[in-house]
């Protein structure tokens, strides 16, 4: 293999690389959408406490009535733990309420959390920063 070809392979994998990075972090505006808030109260069932985004589960009525197990997407541990959040800020069996906007597939139960008031009364801002769903009250309230 010639230095040339090495060197052409060498900028094809940091090109690869650098796509897959990019692909990988998602913009929430492509899975969902800011017009449909929805606020969600519920009894918590699983947490997730991992980058990129946590994850956790309520078991909360839909707008049907019907009860279903929603997943709830915030941003990441990091974020979160500037915005007063503790990995043991929600257990399961604590009931919170949720806002935020659901997912743009009809019937999929996901949500971007915007905001959640924790179990001790406090409302934390979930969201990320480059969520671009405009959410306010960043920080505690």
């Amino acid at each position: 293999m010639t230095r040339f070809s090495r060197t052409i392979l060498v900028v094809l994998c940091g090109v690869f690389v650098a796509a897959a990075s990019v692909a990988a972090h998602h913009n929430a505006n492509a899975k969902y959408d800011p017009s449909k808030a929805i606020t969600l109260k519920g009894k918590v069932t699983k947490v997730e406490w991992m980058n990129p985004h946590i994850y956790f589960y309520i078991d909360a009525a839909d707008k049907s009535g019907k009860n279903a197990n929603w997943a709830i997407e915030g941003a990441t541990p990091n974020q979160l733990y500037r915005r007063g959040w503790r990995r043991d800020s929600l257990k399961i069996g604590d009931t919170v309420t949720v806002e935020g906007v659901m997912a743009r597939q009809p019937g999929l139960h996901h949500v971007n959390a915007r905001s959640v008031l924790l179990p001790d009364g406090r409302k934390v801002f979930s969201g990320s920063n480059e969520d671009g769903l405009g959410a306010k009250g960043r920080g505690t309230n």
